[in-house]
């Protein structure tokens, strides 16, 4: 199938993020199933541990949150001994942009192979630029979640309640620590899909149509694209216009 007759073919990239329990995660997996794409996930971490040439253990003490293993060390070593430690931690540890240069490194070589859905990241505002990538957010109510957590990782309630807090707090920590960014902001994505009450394979649907529906647009002049394009002006005029404040 050519390009002209399949636009969805020209889209490099989904992004996904989510709200901790909201099913984020499961509608990421069936929905590179149901498109045949690739899906980057726990992959992340991995590549970046061989490229740093650390553990999968180390890189996944940094992935998604602000403060790092190197800042954790540090601090627990100053508690104990303030002086003396110069040189202990590694160099590469000692500072976490590396280890997120290398995260971004991973995310763009990824959408540079194609037809990927990533899961979190910051790959929503890494690839904020590039018009072939879909931008997807799911969320859903902290009631809905909290089963969802309990079933799926076999907490009890209140473990469950205290995982999703923490896991919120770090999702958004990271995302302002690193971009100046919040994830809850709409603007940044395509399509927000809340699935307090829609199911996970209805969420998959929407998110693949939008993925259709922006593929046949994303080659538009800039003019044709927005809200604007296609409307005719409002008859007469706006009769609640009031002076700045």
């Amino acid at each position: 199938m050519n390009h002209e007759q399949n636009p969805v073919e020209r889209m490099r990239a989904i992004t996904i993020s989510r709200e901790y329990g909201s099913g984020g995660g499961e509608i990421a997996r069936r929905l590179a199933t149901q498109l045949g794409w690739r899906l980057i996930d726990h992959e992340v971490v991995v590549r970046v541990a061989h490229d740093l040439e650390i553990s999968v253990e180390e890189a996944q003490a940094y992935d998604e949150r602000v403060e790092s293993l190197a800042t954790r060390i540090l601090a627990s070593m100053q508690m104990v001994a303030p002086i003396g430690y110069a040189g202990v931690v590694p160099p590469m540890l000692a500072d976490s942009s590396v280890y997120h240069n290398a995260l971004r490194n991973v995310v763009l070589a990824a959408v540079n192979t194609g037809h990927v859905v990533i899961v979190g990241r910051g790959a929503q505002v890494v690839l904020a630029g590039y018009k072939d990538v879909l931008h997807a957010r799911i969320v859903a109510p902290l009631e809905r979640r909290i089963p969802y957590v309990m079933r799926r990782e076999g907490f009890d309630q209140n473990t469950a309640r205290s995982r999703i807090q923490v896991k919120d707090h770090d999702r958004i920590r990271y995302l302002q620590e690193e971009y100046h960014r919040r994830p809850d902001d709409p603007t940044l994505y395509d399509i927000v899909v809340n699935t307090g009450i829609i199911d996970l394979d209805s969420a998959v649907d929407l998110i693949e149509l939008a993925l259709q529906r922006k593929a046949a647009r994303f080659s538009l002049p800039e003019e044709e694209l927005g809200p604007v394009a296609g409307l005719a002006r409002y008859p007469g005029q706006a009769g609640d216009i009031r002076p700045p404040q």
